[in-house]
């Protein structure tokens, strides 16, 4: 076997599939999928993110597309059970929720990827994002995801175009915004995956076919397919786990956890002397 296919064009596929395999838990927990991919393989060492931007993102987009798929088989009881009690209600809160996020990356997406992609500021974003969740869990659990409303909707919305910086977390931005809007924490887990899993599955078909459009970057099927595969398996075995850990439980763990991979970055930062930028 060559070099070239032993690595996909540059990106080993053990790392490929070691990211897949993070992406599902790192997705379906409020501790962020973009910032485990920016800076897990920058402390391992790893050479993802020396690899051409394009590549990069392309692969990114994999990821998202085998979680995306995983959720929609994980989730399908729910998702079931939500599409037969469609009502205007609830169609209002899945399509306002998606607005910001849409605009956003629309009118933002390169400069967020040009400008958000460090070690420095995905740091930033992890500690702003476990501040979030520590206070936004102390707010009071009186409103159940039945009660969810237009307003709420803007709010869940707000909070997912926010997640679009690297180190935020779409699921830990909509779980503060959910909790801090009153519902109980099994309520906001809840209303965090219904509206989500549009963005995410939406975002992937979006990317996916811009992607088509260029056609793959070269050596990336294997990667590519590896990594998908992995996000896809990862996501689908964790996702019972995860609902049964999330039940009425505190997120301020999550919140530490943030706070002590920051941590980490910020004492490698602060030996190396200087950021290293991850060109995106």
């Amino acid at each position: 076997m060559s070099s070239r296919s032993r690595t996909g064009g540059g990106l080993p596929i053990s790392q490929a599939a070691a990211l897949g395999a993070l992406h599902g838990p790192a997705e379906l927990l409020p501790i962020s999928s973009s910032g485990h991919t920016t800076l897990v393989p920058w402390l391992l060492g790893w050479s993802y993110p020396q690899l051409d931007d394009g590549f990069r993102k392309a692969f990114e987009v994999a990821l998202h597309a085998g979680t995306a798929a995983a959720l929609l088989i994980a989730l399908r009881a729910e998702v079931g059970d939500a599409v037969r009690r469609l009502d205007r209600r609830l169609a209002s809160v899945l399509a306002l929720s998606s607005i910001p996020p849409a605009i956003v990356g629309y009118a933002l997406e390169r400069p967020i990827e040009r400008r958000l992609g460090t070690p420095a500021t995905t740091t930033a974003g992890l500690l702003a994002g476990a501040v979030v969740i520590a206070w936004a869990d102390r707010a009071p659990r009186i409103r159940r995801h039945e009660q969810a409303d237009a307003r709420d909707a803007i709010w869940l919305g707000i909070a997912q175009a926010c997640a679009l910086i690297p180190g935020v977390s779409r699921n830990g931005a909509t779980l503060a915004a959910a909790r801090l809007r009153g519902f109980a924490r099994e309520d906001a887990s809840r209303l965090s995956r219904h509206v989500a899993l549009p963005v995410i599955a939406g975002a992937a078909l979006l990317k996916g076919a811009r992607l088509h459009g260029r056609g793959l970057p070269p050596g990336a099927a294997a990667p590519f397919t590896v990594g998908a595969g992995a996000a896809f398996a990862s996501t689908l075995g964790s996702t019972r786990l995860i609902r049964r850990l999330e039940r009425d439980r505190s997120l301020l763990p999550y919140a530490i956890y943030r706070a002590a991979i920051a941590a980490i970055v910020l004492a490698r930062l602060a030996g190396s002397g200087a950021s290293r930028t991850i060109t995106r």
